[in-house]
């Protein structure tokens, strides 16, 4: 089965705890700190696998959880960090914060990978925390949570040529004709739902070619197959626009040509850019040239046309050749990034620190945000006064006091950091 698009939900592997611990040796009863370190949390990784077409696995499997780092140990023995969970997905998945709408990583060529949830840092153990002033720490760190968040997987098929046009034009005929693919072929419209792919050799040249869903009017706002169709036409280098000159349809043939331009252009202006091949279909129907002379004489185009029969095969060698000179001339876009294929590229998603935020609750309470000061909040072993002592100057050293005071804070009120609260004493 065929799936070009899935949400799921990834949560990366918190970091272990660092611990309070001194050595115990024979003649050395109290000889000093020896807390190990806490083991890093498993990132999540997406990794380009070419033997994979779909997304289908993700529709079965929608949460993802990946180990977390194992606690410091006595001795001074640290904690074991955990491998990344690695997820396959194939080429040409993009990968998209649910959130946002942020594009997380573009994954398009084989064994290329991407960090999308990255995993906690370990926490210190009290060794760590050793100076001239205090030689005896009494706290630890507890580890860094892994980042959590749901993502959007989309997949835009990694063709060469996309046969597009409305419904019934013969796009899944023309396929079969020049590949060895057997997409379904009906009389009826819609018969193609999914994406079909084929490979077309031609003397010693060879390409990809989709036969893609049919369009109809209104498919950029999501009508008929709507999006589903021209996600996959962003990652085409050669438009064939197939077209019923026959007009078997009950449709016009120069009309059916300018909404699917259209639609084109409504869902990225881009594409109109696209080197395009105008495959002007079912001439084997055709009595006379009429409707070929009129196409011709009211579409206003540069595009090379083409007359063809998808079913007699007339004039499909002329039109594979006329794709591949198109693919040797094709010009990547600029917005467009060649990836040298020597080279494995790893996009790192990174959570950019923003500065905390102080505001009053409803319940009149201070709350103070933001990703540092929560993190060193979530690492605090509030058990320990010692612990609690250093968090406290880690606030001052950050300046929360004092934008607490300009707040209006007084001796006395609460203040909140996550689901914690403690009274401000001035």
């Amino acid at each position: 089965m065929f799936a070009d698009y899935a949400k799921i939900y990834l949560r990366a592997g918190n970091g272990g705890n660092g611990i309070v611990a001194y050595r115990r040796e024979k003649y050395e009863p109290m000889g000093g700190p020896a807390g190990g370190d806490g083991g890093n949390g498993a990132d999540i990784v997406m990794e380009v696998d070419e033997g994979l077409n779909t997304l289908m696995d993700f529709k079965y499997q929608r949460h993802f959880k990946a180990e977390h780092g194992e606690a410091g140990m006595n001795s001074n023995k640290h904690g074991k960090s955990r491998s990344p969970m690695i997820l396959k997905v194939p080429p040409g998945t993009v990968v998209k914060n649910e959130e946002t709408d942020e594009v997380i990583a573009d994954l398009v060529e084989h064994g290329q990978q991407a960090v999308i949830a990255k995993g906690g840092q370990g926490g210190r153990g009290n060794s760590r925390f050793v100076s001239s002033r205090n030689t005896a720490p009494d706290y630890a760190e507890g580890g860094e949570p892994g980042e959590e968040l749901n993502v959007v997987l989309e997949l835009k098929l990694m063709a060469d040529v996309g046969l597009i046009g409305f419904p019934s034009v013969g796009k899944s005929t023309l396929l079969s004709r020049v590949s060895r693919a057997t997409p379904k072929i009906a009389s009826y419209p819609f018969t193609t739902i999914q994406p079909n792919l084929g490979v077309v050799i031609q003397g010693d040249k060879s390409f990809v070619m989709a036969d893609l869903p049919g369009l109809i009017e209104g498919a950029a706002e999501g009508t008929g197959l709507g999006i589903q169709f021209l996600r996959h036409v962003e990652r085409t280098k050669v438009l064939v626009h197939v077209i019923d000159i026959a007009e078997t349809e009950y449709r016009d043939a120069v009309e059916d040509y300018r909404i699917i331009r259209k639609e084109l252009k409504e869902y990225n202006e881009k594409l109109l850019n696209r080197p395009e091949i105008i495959a002007l279909n079912k001439i084997e129907l055709l009595e006379n040239r009429e409707n070929i002379e009129r196409f011709k004489r009211e579409v206003e185009t540069d595009s090379k046309i083409i007359e063809i029969s998808a079913v007699t095969g007339d004039g499909i060698n002329e039109l594979n050749y006329a794709i591949i000179d198109a693919l040797e001339n094709y010009v990547p876009e600029e917005e467009e990034v060649e990836v040298d294929r020597d080279v494995r590229v790893v996009y790192r998603h990174e959570k950019q620190e923003r500065p905390f935020e102080i505001k009053r609750g409803m319940d009149g309470k201070f709350e103070i945000h933001g990703d540092e000061i929560e993190t060193l909040f979530m690492r605090t072993d509030f058990s320990r006064d010692a612990a609690v002592r250093r968090f406290a100057r880690q606030m001052r050293s950050m300046g929360i006091d004092d934008a607490l005071r300009e707040k209006g804070i007084q001796s006395g009120d609460i203040v909140r950091i996550k689901d914690f609260e403690f009274e401000f004493i001035e």
